[in-house]
């Protein structure tokens, strides 16, 4: 195949969109820089079950699917009925709608750390209701973090501070640009899988610490009883602990990693998947830090939306029904082993790691060579073949067998030309697109 994709109309959009929208796009993560520019969509305009059609008329199986928010599949027909249905009935009262209850009734069945339920429409939303829970719950200040934990100022403040690894902004890329320096100083990172470092940071602290807020895991499960000791740390402090399940939850376990691990948190946030696709999310915790919630001026019309209430209801009950975490673990294992299998049959070093629910490449780059141009050209060749992707990969429930041979075939095509070009010092020359940027550092894997 020698022909790249027309993306024409993906890139004259993408050029008005800078005339219009500053950054381009409403998520970071739908830049065109965080893909190959040039060569991936930019822009779609239908999708149904693992694919979609962008706005040139080009078809892709999608890895990414809404960077997670899509679990069922796209336009998956049980939730797309429940939410026409839910439609005709209205999608906002002036009063309030039992299916709060009833959405509430289920999460507290469903996420061990569930007794009570309060609701937002994102991730990063449901974060800052976190945090302010915890804040108005103790009567402290300061939050701990290691995650990714959305764009508000009281998380952004944290690139006041320094990463405890690198020494540089905890989130490279995302300088705080409009925070307020007053609150410089109030969230203070910590690294994975650190106890020690965790411990000290306690200590240093002490007493004014609200919350200790984390994603549990992202690329791989924690390692042994390191969670438990975060949980015990924050007990002998008492300081709230907050698992941040917005992009770790519902694939590996409808439970969530608490599930898994063992490990129930004070509070949880979770979002994107819950409702595949429509906009959805919630905190959930024990009735003794959620109940002071009551005193606290938490509030938005659209959080009483029913469409992200019934979409959430039947994605959530859709899981339970067709056994999705068993059906995940089948779709990413048999992924990583073709992916493994296709680096193998081209003699490309590196392999498939991570979780099964969100596998990722991993090529293992000579020193001194940009790791960068080496993802990017993977980028590209994929969606030259018609697999939109980054290096790592979300399924959803509507991918099939075909879908995974169809990605092993263009990643077997792709590894061939990373390998010849790190041989051949060719990579710049088979770039066809702009080199991709990593939009921030993350402080968990």
């Amino acid at each position: 195949m020698s022909i790249y994709p027309e993306t024409a109309r993906s890139q004259a959009l993408y050029a008005r969109a800078g005339e219009l929208i500053p950054g381009w796009t409403q998520l970071i993560s739908r830049r065109a820089d965080q893909f190959a520019r040039g060569v991936s969509p930019v822009y779609a305009q239908r999708a149904k079950g693992s694919r979609f059609i962008d706005v040139d008329e080009n078809e892709y199986i999608d890895w990414v699917n809404a960077v997670g928010a899509v679990i069922l599949g796209h336009a998956d027909e049980a939730v797309d009925d429940a939410v026409k249905e839910q439609i005709d009935r209205g999608s906002l009262y002036t009063l309030n709608s039992p299916l709060e209850l009833e959405l509430a009734e289920e999460l507290c069945a469903t996420l061990p750390s569930a007794e009570m339920v309060r609701y937002t429409k994102g991730g990063g939303e449901a974060c800052a209701v976190a945090a302010r829970i915890a804040r108005g719950a103790t009567g402290r200040d300061k939050i701990l973090i290691c995650g990714y934990h959305g764009w508000h100022d009281w998380y952004q403040a944290a690139n006041f501070g320094v990463d405890p690894e690198s020494g540089e902004y905890p989130f490279a890329g995302i300088e705080p640009i409009g925070v307020p320096k007053a609150l410089a100083g109030t969230v203070i990172p910590f690294s994975y899988g650190n106890l020690a470092q965790l411990a000290e940071l306690l200590e240093q602290h002490g007493g004014e610490v609200a919350a200790i807020m984390m994603e549990p895991a992202r690329s791989t499960l924690p390692p042994a009883d390191y969670l438990a000791g975060v949980q015990a740390l924050a007990r002998a402090h008492n300081v709230i602990l907050i698992f941040d399940e917005v992009s770790c939850g519902w694939r590996q376990a409808i439970g969530g990693i608490q599930s898994i691990v063992g490990v129930t948190p004070d509070m949880t946030v979770v979002a994107k998947a819950m409702s595949n696709g429509y906009p959805m999310g919630a905190v959930v915790g024990a009735r003794a830090v959620m109940e002071p919630a009551a005193r606290m001026f938490i509030s938005s019309s659209y959080w009483s939306d029913n469409i992200g209430l019934v979409a959430s209801l039947t994605t959530i009950r859709e899981l339970k029904r067709r056994d999705a975490e068993t059906r995940f673990r089948e779709i990413g294992e048999k992924l990583r082993l073709a992916l493994n299998a296709a680096m193998a049959d081209v003699g490309l070093p590196g392999r498939c790691i991570g979780l099964h629910s969100n596998p990722v490449v991993n090529i293992e780059v000579p020193a001194g060579i940009d790791a960068r141009k080496v993802s990017t050209l993977f980028i590209q060749e994929m969606a030259r073949r018609g697999i939109h992707t980054y290096m790592s990969f979300k399924a959803t429930l509507a991918h099939t067998d075909a879908d995974i041979e169809q990605t092993a075939a263009a990643a077997r095509a792709a590894f061939a030309i990373i390998k010849s070009g790190l041989e051949n010092d060719a990579l710049d020359r088979l770039l066809v697109a702009d080199v991709s940027k990593e939009p921030f550092r993350r402080l968990v894997r």
